[in-house]
């Protein structure tokens, strides 16, 4: 159970493994991932981690993240047996949380065995434990939205219509996907879902 689930306080110090929160004249040093690293102020300046609370034996440990949802996917990843904290850092560190879950949800291994210091057979073990528990809707949407939240709308709205007219997941993100690649700027749903129809 997490025993500390935020730290907002002064950014004390930083580099891009860790950082040095003061709260209230209390320095705690948290780990981060690279994706925490890109989004932290100045040092100096007001900052709030969402924390991971680890209480082992011999130590306890904090590791701080930018959002909400970087903490869920790294607590998820760590899940996995054989996948300790380092490595969930690393996964986090070279993919955003919309990529991962999207190669997750899609069975892609090779993604995240591109990821420095992540193995075939680690990858392999993510996938297949954490396939079941990402929406693969969801993280389509996740992934475009890290880069259009407009876009994001639509394709989860066009998906989700495809969704209810009987069309599996797998054949409804396939269908938008191919629509949106070959059309970027189609901005309504009901255009996306007509072609994605006639299609």
């Amino acid at each position: 159970m997490n025993m500390i689930v935020h730290l907002q306080g002064t950014l004390a110090e930083k580099d891009i493994s860790r950082v040095v929160v003061d709260c209230g004249g209390v320095g705690y040093e948290a780990a981060i991932p690279l994706s925490t690293f890109d989004r932290l102020p100045s040092e100096g300046a007001d900052v709030k981690l969402f924390i991971h609370h680890e209480v082992r034996e011999d130590a306890q440990l904090l590791f701080g993240f930018a959002t909400r949802a970087e903490r869920d996917v790294f607590e998820l990843i760590t899940s996995v047996s054989g996948v300790g904290p380092k490595l969930a850092l690393a996964v986090l560190s070279g993919l955003t949380v919309g990529d991962l879950q999207l190669a997750i949800s899609q069975g892609d291994a090779k993604r995240l065995a591109a990821v420095k210091g992540i193995g075939k057979k680690t990858a392999e073990r993510i996938v297949v434990d954490l396939r079941g528990k990402i929406n693969p809707i969801e993280a389509l949407a996740n992934a475009t939205a890290e880069t259009s939240k407009e876009q994001s709308r639509v394709l989860l709205d066009a998906m989700l219509a495809l969704n209810a007219l009987g069309f599996s997941e797998d054949a409804a993100r396939a269908k938008v996907q191919k629509v949106l690649a070959e059309n970027p700027d189609l901005a309504d749903v009901e255009s996306v879902v007509k072609k994605a129809l006639a299609g």
